[in-house]
């Protein structure tokens, strides 16, 4: 692991704060006579994080100072040195639980259904200033979009927060996908196994388009030309996410298949780098999904992304135009399409992965295949809507392959055909 990238926050390792299955019935048992926090389903992928290191160096929901610090200077602090961090994680409660609850009180955290998944040794409980957190993690003092939802609608009754040390259970596998959420010591372990020398990381929350699948491909092409041993991980977010989305469920069934059939830059790759080499992308690349929850965030969250990545191992992480974006209600954006890619050159603290930036892409009839749009400035390439893919699929008609792949489109028709 020593040869790995090092996680976030200048240690050495991930941070653990998992309880063993040897304490797992003295913990419950202790927890069941504490007063419990009731803990969002958006939430909850927050909560196990701090407990896998995902969240390193943190190891446990901030306090007031540590998260002001964030809102007002984007770092938090650990002996004495400055690490980049832009949106402060703390977990939301009400006026009246929390007038209940003191500091060096331990309390127990519960999910929706009532289940005891984590004990927190309480520092803080404050108020939760919300047009300040809004204004200054999404850069708007406009409400109309979905981060703002989450804060003042779904959380319209959650007006403090609570900061502390956390314990948390193991977080229980989900039956279809759950061999691919893996800790961040586990995924170092794997990643360690590769022997890759640079590994990056592409996120997506969405089943991909060639031109989404083109970005994964430019960036583990991108480092293979400058010498690097390296690999990719097709990592997609598998958390609480909007309503629209796809569920993770569906979109993980797509992933699978896509490298099941090897269809990974199909068509689109470097045919001559990958022929030199003996290889193909497939080769290079695994699926690994990432529980997190999602903020919509746009630059700001960019950023949260990849301390994730780095804490889990990755050496890179793909960022394209409009990293997390999502629009105000009217359709209009919050941020520039290069926001998310500039925030890394004006961090205040130390980050240690790289950003890899990838522009658009799309595909083109004269190369007959996917390439980035900047190379093809004066000519039209072939482009959908997402209106219109999914008025396709909802018709149980297939999206034309240049834009999606067969099997994705397969999987996405059938589940519409479902509802």
């Amino acid at each position: 692991m020593s040869s790995l990238i090092l996680p976030h926050g200048g240690l050495s390792e991930p941070v653990c704060c998992t309880v063993g299955e040897e304490r797992r019935a003295d913990f419950l048992a202790e927890a069941a006579s504490l007063v419990q926090v009731p803990v969002s389903d958006a939430d909850i992928s927050t909560v196990y994080r701090f407990g896998d290191g995902g969240l390193s160096p943190l190891t446990g929901p901030m306090d007031q100072e540590t998260w002001n610090r964030v809102l007002n200077e984007e770092v938090i602090l650990r002996n004495g040195q400055k690490y980049a961090w832009t949106i402060p994680l703390a977990f939301p409660m009400t006026e009246d639980l929390a007038r209940t609850i003191q500091s060096g009180q331990k309390v127990a955290l519960t999910n929706s259904a009532g289940e005891i998944v984590a004990t927190v040794l309480v520092s803080d409980v404050y108020p939760w200033d919300k047009m300040d957190y809004l204004k200054k993690v999404y850069l708007t003092e406009r409400t109309d979009h979905p981060g703002a939802d989450m804060a003042l609608v779904q959380d319209a009754d959650k007006t403090w927060l609570l900061g502390g040390t956390i314990e948390v259970l193991p977080q229980p596998k989900n039956p279809q996908f759950g061999k691919y959420v893996l800790s961040p010591r586990e995924v170092r372990k794997l990643l360690a196994d590769k022997g890759w020398e640079r590994v990056v990381a592409f996120q997506t929350r969405n089943p991909l388009h060639r031109a989404h699948e083109y970005a994964l491909v430019y960036g583990l092409e991108t480092l293979i030309r400058q010498g690097f041993n390296a690999g990719a991980c097709l990592n997609p977010l598998v958390g609480e996410t909007k309503g629209d989305d796809v569920c993770a469920e569906i979109r993980m069934e797509t992933y699978e298949k896509l490298i099941e059939k090897r269809q990974l830059g199909e068509g689109d790759s470097d045919a001559t780098l990958w022929a030199a080499r003996g290889e193909s992308v497939p080769d290079r690349v695994i699926l690994l999904g990432l529980d997190i929850k999602m903020f919509y965030g746009g630059p700001k969250e960019a950023v949260m992304h990849a301390i994730y990545r780095q804490n889990f191992g990755f050496t890179d992480i793909i960022i394209g135009r409009k990293h997390a974006d999502a629009p105000y209600k009217d359709g209009t954006a919050i941020w520039g399409d290069f926001d998310a890619q500039e925030i890394f050159q004006k961090l205040h603290g130390d980050l240690k992965i790289h950003p890899l930036n990838v522009g658009f892409a799309a595909y083109y009839d004269s190369i007959g295949r996917v390439d980035l749009m900047e190379f093809h400035k004066e000519e039209k390439p072939v482009f959908i809507s997402g209106k219109d893919v999914r008025k396709a699929l909802q018709e149980g008609n297939m999206v034309d392959p240049r834009i999606m792949r067969e099997s994705t489109s397969e999987i996405l028709r059938k589940a519409m055909a479902q509802k």
